[in-house]
């Protein structure tokens, strides 16, 4: 038990990260920075939107805020660290921080899978049955349904993080990435992780392929009662939502199934970071994006807080 304590618990492990000290790099670094900027105010600016304008407390937006919250959660975690190690000049990290960043990304990362599930439903409800909505999709079920996604979410990190730590890990102890990604910290472990692997794959199909069934059998619903709808204008705005919501789904599942459901052996760490810098960072950033500029509701609710800040301080 010594030797194991000492081998796991006596050294940090290092994040090669994504970035060197090269002009291109800098400028590359910056523009990460300003994603997180961008994203972190979108993200924040919905959540503070939904919740400020009654007009927008509906089942919709209220899980929309739940997305924007979880993608605001979800940059800090991976964000922030990589800032200050390439600033710094520090790339370590400790077992226990290490740990921590797997639990938050992977709960947030499973929340967000059940949730986009939640809005394909929550969707479906209101196009195909909009006379039973407001008894399908009340306020009651639709918090339990963001309740669930979190929990769920954060089963998912439990499980993953307690086995991940479980392991004993040697050599040189650097982690081929700007974060502590399972995938790339299993390839540190001297112990046989074939087990584990499996595990994750499972998982994968329950927290991925689950809710993408849920996603393209409420949207092949959505689409075949929009054709049939007779008024131009609620086509027109049908289309509007889903395809925004379509565009987040597919960026998301695509990239989140590309780094965990392929083998160990086609694994490449450049390919990882790359796709990995799309769901952690750039996604977070076009998600409050896609949603505002093709919502008239959001750009209304937008435009009354920005109005009664100009009213406040005109009569100031």
């Amino acid at each position: 038990i010594m030797a194991w304590e000492n081998q796991t618990f006596n050294s940090d492990f290092i994040l090669l990260g994504i970035f060197n000290y090269s002009p291109t790099h800098i400028f590359l670094f910056s523009l990460v920075l300003g994603i997180f900027t961008v994203a972190f105010i979108g993200n924040i600016a919905m959540v503070l939107l939904i919740y400020l304008d009654t007009q927008l407390h509906t089942p919709m937006y209220f899980l929309l805020s739940q997305l924007s919250l979880m993608d605001l959660m979800l940059i800090c975690t991976t964000v922030p660290k990589m800032a200050f190690n390439y600033l710094s000049g520090r790339m370590s990290i400790s077992l226990a921080g290490c740990g921590v960043q797997i639990f938050l990304y992977l709960s947030l990362l499973g929340a967000e899978c059940f949730l986009l599930a939640t809005m394909a439903y929550d969707r479906y409800i209101a196009i195909c049955h909009p006379l039973r909505y407001s008894v399908l999709m009340n306020q009651k079920i639709c918090g339990l349904m963001a309740a669930s996604s979190w929990i769920l979410g954060s089963l998912d990190g439990i499980i993953v993080v307690t086995v991940a730590l479980s392991f004993s890990y040697c050599g040189a102890r650097e982690i081929p990435h700007f974060f502590c990604d399972v995938p790339a910290l299993l390839t540190l472990s001297c112990t046989n992780t074939l087990l584990f692997e499996r595990m994750i794959f499972i998982c994968c199909i329950i927290m991925l392929l689950c809710p993408v069934a849920v996603v393209l059998v409420s949207y092949a619903r959505v689409i075949m009662a929009v054709i049939h709808m007779g008024s131009g204008e609620g086509r027109r705005k049908a289309f509007a939502t889903c395809s925004s919501h379509l565009t987040v789904v597919g960026m998301y599942y695509g990239a989140a199934m590309f780094i965990y459901m392929r083998p160990t052996s086609d694994r490449s760490p450049t390919q990882d970071k790359m796709v990995s810098v799309f769901y952690t960072i750039l996604t977070p950033m076009l998600n409050p994006l896609i949603y505002s500029l093709r919502n008239k509701e959001v750009a209304r609710a937008f435009k009354k807080v920005l109005g009664k800040g100009k009213s406040a301080e005109e009569i100031a």
